[in-house]
């Protein structure tokens, strides 16, 4: 799976037109019936402060009654915020969203009063960690510990009260905010750590987009089925394809769908438009209606596809599509 660290919205991305056409198969994401939604979609969770990310997906599952249910990103049991949880078909896209850039807010502890031009001191040292910087993962890891990479996007002080800093940073994926702290403190000379820490975006997923409580959506579920009013509940579960915000898409035409739903690849011959990837990127393939079929990986760039009338241009890595015969 390539990182996908894309930060523009597909409103912004250039549309290269492959071959004309009108898609007539299937409906619009927003058409899906509520039954379709409970099913198949995506709820902007809040996650609490106490449980685990997988106890709160286990608490979404058990609202619906659904076989399974997935998070898109492990926050630990003290970190609340931005938690994207797929329910029932959707899950298949979590790996996908876990590549997504994340923004947090945190308030950081300095556990020394730095005196006079200590603000000044605290806001120079901040520069440091912007673009590349180099991380070992905390001892309370799931992964291995040994040096990485990760890239800061964006770091803003908020507020500087006493030997307390609120800033707010928008990262790679897998950067960990507990060690940006703690090597703060070092680089200030003195030691800190991370008092309060809040996600408040995960990919294309943000506070302001219909984020819901545990709460929220028990409620919604409970209010649709014993007064069938489906107004709140639909607030909540939105569509699969709102994820997709990030990531490269491929629409292709009518007559390609069955084939893609069925695993086999894309060929040239099959796309109408695309947006611009390069080879061995991550590209959502969707039908002319805006549907996700599948993810696949892109075999050639989009420039090469333009330019050619015929091979493979994508391989299919994961269907979501029901099979269509």
């Amino acid at each position: 799976m390539t990182e996908n660290t894309n930060l523009e919205s597909s409103s912004e991305k250039k549309i290269f037109l492959k071959k004309e056409a009108t898609g007539l198969f299937g409906h619009s994401p927003e058409e899906r019936t509520t039954e379709e939604l409970l099913k198949y979609s995506i709820a902007n969770v809040d996650k609490p402060k106490g449980p685990t990310s997988h106890q709160v997906s286990d608490y979404v599952q058990n609202i619906f009654g659904l076989a399974k249910a997935g998070h898109s990103g492990t926050l630990d049991p003290g970190v609340t915020g931005v938690q994207p949880t797929a329910l029932g078909r959707a899950t298949r896209i979590a790996q996908f969203l876990l590549t997504a850039p994340k923004e947090y807010v945190c308030l950081m502890h300095i556990h020394k009063d730095l005196g006079p031009g200590g603000e000044e001191r605290i806001r120079q040292s901040f520069q440091k960690f912007m673009g590349k910087i180099q991380q070992m993962p905390p001892q309370r890891s799931a992964i291995k510990r040994q040096l990485r990479t990760r890239e800061i996007y964006d770091l803003k002080i908020l507020e500087i009260k006493g030997q307390d800093v609120l800033f707010s940073i928008k990262c790679q994926a897998g950067t960990y905010i507990r060690k940006i702290c703690t090597d703060f403190g070092r680089v200030l000379g003195v030691s800190a750590h991370m008092f309060e820490l809040r996600r408040t975006q995960a990919g294309p997923f943000t506070e302001k987009d219909n984020l819901v409580t545990l709460s929220d959506l028990e409620d919604a579920h409970k209010y649709y089925l014993e007064e069938k009013n489906d107004k709140f509940l639909r607030y909540c579960l939105q569509p699969i394809e709102k994820a997709l915000k990030y990531l490269p898409k491929c629409w292709v035409l009518d007559t390609t769908i069955k084939s893609l739903t069925h695993g086999r690849d894309l060929g040239i011959p099959g796309i109408s438009k695309m947006e611009e990837f390069s080879t061995g990127d991550d590209v959502a393939l969707l039908t002319l209606k805006g549907e996700l079929i599948a993810m696949g990986q892109a075999l050639m760039s989009t420039k090469d596809i333009m330019s050619k009338d015929k091979g493979l241009a994508l391989k299919v890595k994961k269907v979501f599509m029901e099979s269509v015969e």
